[in-house]
């Protein structure tokens, strides 16, 4: 217990936030380029790397407190509080960690941001796209004919 376990900690960290952001651009690659059929799959993964950064900032939260309290912080003591009264090279060390956790989180945050507007722009394309549609396509009745105009071509059988 001590700056060398919340350094681990903190790197293991990093690495998921890493990774959550690789996952992000990778869903809005997807969208954007209308690749749909792997969203859900991508979702899934945003998932997955979400619960193991929750997991895991718990167990750095474990390790600041005790490093928080070995050198006489409260326990709840942010990571920029320890880093200024860390001992060398730890300070350094632990200014390196919030640096770098604070420009993966604003790079997460717009890319989610991003990824958001994508969506959000997709489902108002499909809904109008599937009114249009409503109001210009021709379809079949239940019963298979094409009602009264029986030259025009027929997209959409209604029972569908």
């Amino acid at each position: 217990m001590g700056f060398d376990e919340l350094s681990q900690a903190l790197w293991r960290e990093r690495e998921l936030l890493e990774t959550l952001l690789f996952k992000l651009e990778e869903e809005e690659l997807l969208v954007a380029h209308g690749r749909t059929r792997w969203v859900g799959r991508a979702v899934k993964e945003v998932e997955f790397v979400l619960e193991s950064i929750r997991k895991a900032e718990l167990g750095r939260a474990v390790e600041a407190e005790d490093s928080a309290t070995s050198v006489g912080l409260d326990a709840g003591a942010s990571l920029r509080e320890i880093a200024s009264v860390a001992p060398e090279p730890w300070n350094e060390l632990m200014h390196g960690h919030h640096a770098a956790l604070s420009e993966l989180t604003t790079q997460i945050a717009a890319v989610s941001t991003s990824n958001h507007q994508l969506l959000e722009q997709t489902l108002r394309s499909t809904q109008e796209a599937l009114l249009g549609l409503d109001h210009q396509a021709q379809t079949y009745d239940p019963k298979g004919s094409a009602g009264s105009r029986p030259d025009t071509s027929f997209l959409i059988d209604e029972e569908i």
